[in-house]
Formats: C-alpha cells, sequence, structure tokens
C-alpha cells in the first residue's frame, strides 16, 4: 500500500477557500459588527467543530500537525462540505478515503462490452484525469474521434483550455460553466492521485497555458462529475441537447459517459439521423 503523506500547504488553502465559502447566518452564527469578509472566522470554525482556535489557526498556518480522522470529521461537518469534498479533505490530511488505484489506459473487457452495446447512444470511457480512452462509433460522429492522439492531446480538459475550436461546438454562454465543471472534477482527481505525476504534469501544463485554468484551480473548488446537461452545435445535424449520465466504476478509475436525450426533445430523432449516415460524411464537419 502507498504510504501517504499529509500535504499541509494545499491542506491549509483548501481549508480557507471552504472557511471563506460558509456565511455565519448557514452555520447559524450572528453576522457580528466590524466582519471584514463574508465568510467564516477562524476561531468560529474552530468552534463548530469543537477544537482549540490555536489548532485550527495552525492548520490555516500549515504548520500543525497531522488531523485525525475524527477531527477531520467535524472539520467536515463545520465547514458543510460535499461528500466529495470531504473526502479531498482526508485525502491532504494523508488520511485515503476508501478507493482504488490511479487510473491506468487500460479500460477492462467489461467496460469495452457495454460500450459495444450501445449503438444508438453515444458512448465514452474516460479515466479519472478526462483522458478518453475508447468511444464508440456514434460518440465519434458526434464529438469527434481524439482516442488516438497523444498524451493531453485526447485529453477534455486540455482540449478544453489549449485548443480554443474545441469550444466551437458549444454554446458561447456555456463556456464558463464547462470550465468550472472541468477543473473542480481535475481537482477531486488531483488530491485522489496524491501528487501523481500524471496529474501532476497535466496541471502543470495547464496553468502554463490558460490564465482561465489557473484561475479557475485557485478556487479550489471540489466536485466529482457524476451528470449534467450540454448542448452540442453540430454542423450537420444542428445543435443537440444532451443529458450526460457518469458512470463511475467501483474504484473510481474510469467511467462510462451516456450522451442521452433528454425527454420532450428532438434529440433522438438527431441521433438516429446521425447512426443512419454514420461516420465518414461528417469526417470533415468534425
Amino acid at each position: 500500500m502507498i504510504r501517504m503523506k499529509i500535504d499541509r500547504r494545499e491542506l491549509a488553502d483548501f481549508l480557507r477557500r471552504s472557511r471563506d465559502r460558509i456565511r455565519p447566518q448557514d452555520a447559524g452564527l450572528p453576522m457580528g459588527p466590524r466582519r471584514r469578509t463574508p465568510g467564516l472566522r477562524r476561531e468560529e470554525v474552530a468552534q463548530l467543530a469543537g477544537m482549540s482556535a490555536d489548532y485550527y489557526i495552525r492548520l490555516e498556518q500549515a504548520r500543525g500537525p497531522q488531523p485525525s480522522p475524527q477531527m477531520l470529521a467535524a472539520l467536515a461537518r463545520a465547514l458543510r462540505l460535499s461528500h466529495d469534498e470531504r473526502d479531498h479533505l482526508h485525502l491532504l490530511a494523508g488520511h485515503r478515503p476508501p478507493a482504488g488505484p490511479a487510473a491506468g489506459d487500460h479500460v477492462a473487457p467489461g467496460l469495452l462490452h457495454l460500450l459495444d452495446s450501445l449503438p444508438t447512444t453515444p458512448a465514452q470511457i474516460l479515466n479519472d484525469l478526462g483522458d478518453v480512452l475508447a468511444q464508440n462509433a456514434l460518440a465519434r460522429a458526434l464529438l469527434g474521434g481524439v482516442c488516438t492522439v497523444s498524451e493531453h492531446g485526447r485529453n477534455v480538459v486540455w482540449r478544453w483550455f489549449a485548443d480554443p475550436a474545441a469550444r466551437t461546438a458549444y454554446p458561447a454562454e456555456e463556456h464558463p460553466y464547462y470550465s468550472r465543471l472541468h477543473v473542480a472534477d481535475l481537482r477531486a482527481a488531483f488530491g485522489r492521485r496524491g501528487g501523481d505525476p500524471a496529474v501532476t504534469r497535466l496541471v502543470e501544463r495547464l496553468r502554463g497555458a490558460s490564465e482561465e485554468f489557473a484561475e479557475l484551480w485557485e478556487l479550489h473548488e471540489v466536485a466529482v462529475r457524476r451528470h449534467s446537461r450540454m448542448r452540442v452545435l453540430h454542423a450537420v445535424i444542428g445543435p443537440v441537447d444532451l443529458d450526460c449520465q457518469v458512470l463511475l466504476a467501483p474504484e473510481g478509475e474510469q467511467r462510462l459517459v451516456l450522451f442521452t436525450p433528454p425527454p420532450g426533445t428532438d434529440t433522438g430523432e438527431r441521433l438516429a439521423l446521425l447512426g443512419v449516415v454514420g461516420t465518414e460524411q461528417f469526417a470533415g464537419a468534425e
């Protein structure tokens, strides 16, 4: 087993960012006079978590001892963390929650079989960093074929922030939403992998290539992507609305993404047309 170490700098940053996002009234505390920031004070977090103010202040100053799982649970409650944020907190503190090994490029045969069993539904298999490992023919026709591209070229996060052409297939007003979705999901993988070279290299390249990514990364938002709604502006079949359902493997290392028609839309008919014509006609449009 890999021995984890506490990342005091990242832990301190996450605690500060999480504290800033909680309004006193949401935690049952009065606003009070002379409050310079909208978030909680350090002393208030310590009070809510049942610990000394000095202990919590040292954690935020990146010089405290390693918190116990019990202490982290109290902090998660005090900071009103989501399930994903709570797991992230434990990982930063050196306590790995139940999880499988880091994702690799090998796709499990069962996932490939499932992918081939979905001829009428666009579907992709990605790892937790956003690398497209496999996709069926309908997904290639709808979203383009990227599985054979070299490192980072097949990564949806890298393409989103480093390749302006990748955004042209999506409405401009939705770009900020997709950007935050990508960064929050990658931040969760970053904490889960605990300094793995692959995720470290990807994040550093993204920070150097995109000012937008760098700014969003500093917000320290964490959310594993499980479902979302998206609109694709396809050059041939026109705009299509899609529900994106993400099925996570129990280990969290690979995920099957299904793009399904929302009820009450004509997306099903458009996808059927795309399936009949096939990928060759749309090769130039991708």
